[in-house]
């Protein structure tokens, strides 16, 4: 079965560049992507971030959704930590209602209380799988959740004293609003409109084995994994949806989408040239500075590397995908055996809007070639 491929675009600004002309690329990138074939286009959801503009995956898709015909749009993940089911259904409502059929909800557990999982007991894998595919190291998240600048987002994004509902019950109550089942304690329904009944495929992304993975899989929903936000534990993840997974009306088998970062030139070369800011822009991230505007090769080169900073993001480096068609491609279909992926969606960030454009029509042509 040729595998779908698709696009997870954060909205990144460039730069020496704006909010407003990421926004306008994105547009530019959205179209380009449903003339290539691709079969999605999600936008992820970042706060106080600098060099990324895609704050509110409904406003971004809202206008996108205007400017495409026939490309499935949705949110690569809504982050349901500072957000309520209610909020949530009513927005991709009122997209529905505007242009039925075309949404994917994606709800992301970032933002919440500490998963109630964690990762399976024994040692964890390391080193390339029998289809090539590197898992590296994993990495400790603990400085960046103990981090000022994470208090201060938490602080900015939710209300005073409020408190983040459990995952799981916030996955319930979506599904529940959207079926027009829901019902409070007391016994009060809730209807939504628009939003009730609204014609919605729904995803739970997940980076481990943890809630997000067990939720989607005991209520039979499609689960998209993380390779390129956490490489170490993406085959952790998939497994342990598949563990769970209970079938569902909607969804008779497990259904697995997995991400990957690429850069695609027209030589090696190029490609790796393109992906210079790459290692920077991750360091921006993962010291909890927030993501700068995506440098170009010559600043990126500027930057002054300490031992700390490079282990800091080799694991990221290492598992991105750079190189020419044939070679991102190989890459891809090796990522997808290792994990038995049903789809691809593959994020690609250069500081030149032409270039990211030509990577992805440089892997779609290649894509297509090979009959996906």
């Amino acid at each position: 079965m040729p595998t779908p491929l698709s696009v997870l675009d954060l909205v990144p600004i460039s730069s020496g560049s704006t909010a407003t002309e990421a926004l306008h690329r994105t547009l530019d990138l959205a179209q380009q992507a449903e003339r290539l074939g691709y079969a999605r286009y999600w936008i992820a959801e970042h706060h106080l971030n600098p060099g990324v503009a895609g704050t509110s995956p409904a406003v971004v898709l809202g206008f996108l959704a205007q400017a495409t015909r026939t490309i499935r749009l949705g949110s690569g993940a809504v982050q349901m930590g500072h957000r309520t089911a209610l909020a949530t259904v009513e927005e991709f409502g009122l997209l529905d209602a505007l242009h039925p059929g075309r949404f994917d909800l994606g709800l992301g557990r970032s933002g919440g209380k500490p998963p109630a999982t964690g990762q399976p007991a024994g040692e964890p894998f390391v080193g390339r799988t029998p289809e090539g595919v590197l898992i590296p190291p994993r990495f400790s998240y603990a400085h960046l959740l103990a981090s000022p600048r994470l208090a201060l987002q938490k602080r900015l994004l939710t209300l005073p004293g409020a408190q983040s509902q459990e995952y799981a019950e916030q996955v319930d109550d979506v599904l529940a609003l959207i079926d027009g089942t829901y019902k409070s304690p007391e016994g009060e329904e809730a209807h939504v409109i628009p939003g009730e009944h609204a014609d919605l495929q729904l995803w739970i992304l997940g980076s481990s084995a943890g809630e997000s993975a067990e939720a989607a899989g005991r209520r039979g929903m499609r689960f998209a994994a993380n390779y390129h936000v956490a490489p170490a534990t993406v085959l952790d993840a998939v497994r342990s949806y598949r563990t769970a997974f209970q079938s569902s009306t909607e969804l008779p088998a497990p259904y697995v989408l997995i991400s990957a970062d690429v850069v695609v030139g027209r030589t090696e070369e190029e490609a790796r040239e393109l992906a210079t800011g790459y290692g920077l822009w991750v360091r921006s991230i993962r010291t909890a500075e927030g993501a700068i505007p995506f440098p170009t090769p010559d600043e990126a080169r500027r930057w002054a590397w300490s031992e700390a900073d490079r282990e800091l993001v080799q694991d990221r480096v290492d598992t991105q995908f750079v190189g020419t068609a044939e070679q991102v491609a190989d890459q891809l279909e090796a990522l997808q055996r290792a994990t038995d992926a049903d789809e691809l969606l593959v994020t690609t960030i250069t500081h030149g809007h032409e270039d990211r454009v030509r990577s992805y029509e440089l892997l779609a042509t290649e894509w297509g070639r090979r009959g996906h």
